[in-house]
């Protein structure tokens, strides 16, 4: 672990492994870094996988307050500084940091897998906010929590069931591990999607991104994550998309190798600086 300091004077806890080219992993909401334990070992056999658990998390600093996506982008940036990264993976929430992040930030590649985008009236519907923060203000965390796994994932088939057969698989839920976890970080979760909505827009607010972008989603994921990629692709002018066999939206998490293997190829493949660079 090596801690370096944000410009805010915060610190953050760099969790460092692999050799070989430095790649930055952004994680989601609801979650640490400990979900891509296994991602960051298997992409350790090319690269140099640096993570930090972003602020209000395990052994992060606390969040600024009021709370907007700024905050990661300059905790990020610092990460890049440090270990002078020029590629990053961004999964769901960490997906909309990185892409956002790639606006301003001396980035070369990205990755981002499950992006959650509001583009236009296309993208993650926000319906589900008022009622999953209402639930949380009264207390109903499995209500809330089944709230949202309906609001985001209606591909799934328990997300139509009663909400309150939903509820009651939650509170099961809340009493694993990984359940209590989530439940704990619902809140900071709501606030994050908060910052997706506000920055609803047209595609074209992100076609000055230079950056070479693999924008990948889980065929088994919610099925706007493609529309996003599709209408993304069409005015980033560096962008690929891919959508990978049999992949939910923690698949990033599970890190198989029809999904390793193709982000590292993309990574391992010189940028146009580097290109440059060596004639």
């Amino acid at each position: 672990m090596t801690r370096i300091t944000a410009p805010d004077g915060a610190s953050i806890v760099l969790h460092t492994t692999g050799t070989g080219p430095d790649i930055v992993v952004v994680h989601g909401g609801g979650v640490t870094i400990d979900e891509y334990r296994r991602l960051a070992a298997r992409l350790a056999e090319r690269f140099t996988v640096h993570l930090y658990n972003r602020r209000g998390r395990a052994d992060a600093a606390p969040r600024r307050e009021p709370y907007t996506v700024e905050q990661e982008i300059d905790d990020l940036g610092a990460v890049l500084a440090h270990t002078g990264a020029r590629r990053a993976v961004g999964h769901s929430y960490g997906a909309f940091v990185v892409l956002r992040a790639a606006l301003r930030l001396p980035l070369d590649q990205v990755v981002v897998y499950d992006l959650p985008l509001c583009i236009s009236g296309h993208g993650i519907p926000m319906a589900f906010l008022d009622p999953a923060e209402e639930a949380v203000r009264a207390g109903h965390l499995a209500r809330a929590m089944a709230i949202v796994g309906a609001g985001v994932n209606p591909q799934d088939p328990a997300s139509r069931l009663p909400l309150g057969v939903q509820t009651a698989i939650c509170r099961l839920f809340l009493r694993t591990p990984i359940g209590r976890k989530m439940g704990a970080l619902l809140q900071m979760t709501l606030r994050e999607s908060r910052q997706i909505q506000a920055h609803e827009g047209p595609a074209e607010q992100y076609a000055g991104i230079t950056a070479e972008v693999l924008l990948a989603c889980g065929a088994k994921a919610a099925p706007w994550y493609a529309e996003v990629n599709e209408l993304l692709a069409d005015v980033l002018p560096r962008a690929r998309t891919l959508q990978v066999p049999r992949c939910a939206h923690n698949g990033i998490a599970v890190a198989p190798p029809r999904l390793v293997d193709p982000i590292a190829e993309f990574l391992a493949t010189p940028t146009a600086s580097e290109r440059a660079d060596s004639v």
